[in-house]
């Protein structure tokens, strides 16, 4: 039963900063391309691949407390990727199909990139 109130407050916390993050993004940039979207996918997918390494190298976490919070909670609450999905069908439904292929492409890649640093310095950390 701990885990799922801390799964639950991980993920209010998790989609509170993912709606500030996104937004403070579209503030900077114009909303023609998900780009709020796009930022908190890849830093998502980075401190995903971070704490993974993390708590699994650094704490034993024997009952799955962390794992619970941050990863199944603060990340699932905080990573967009339905949000993702919607907004690269929304840009091929009204025709801007370079703009949907680029966000696949940026997304995928960019986020696979941010997870593997993520997992190399939490290695190197926990190496230490």
């Amino acid at each position: 039963m701990i885990n799922l109130l801390l799964i639950a407050i991980g993920g209010a916390i998790g989609s509170i900063l993912r709606y500030l993050t996104a937004n403070g993004v579209y503030a900077m940039v114009s909303r023609d391309f998900p780009y709020g979207t796009l930022i908190v996918n890849v830093i998502g997918s980075g401190i995903m691949g971070f704490l993974t390494i993390l708590i699994l190298a650094r704490f034993s976490d024997s009952s799955g407390h962390l794992r619970s919070l941050l990863l199944v909670g603060l990340m699932g609450g905080y990573t967009t990727f339905s949000a993702f999905s919607f907004e690269t069908f929304y840009l091929f439904l009204n025709g801007h199909f370079l703009r949907a292929l680029l966000n696949i492409l940026l997304s995928v890649a960019l986020c696979l990139l941010a997870t593997w640093l993520g997992f190399i310095m939490a290695m190197r950390l926990s190496a230490i």
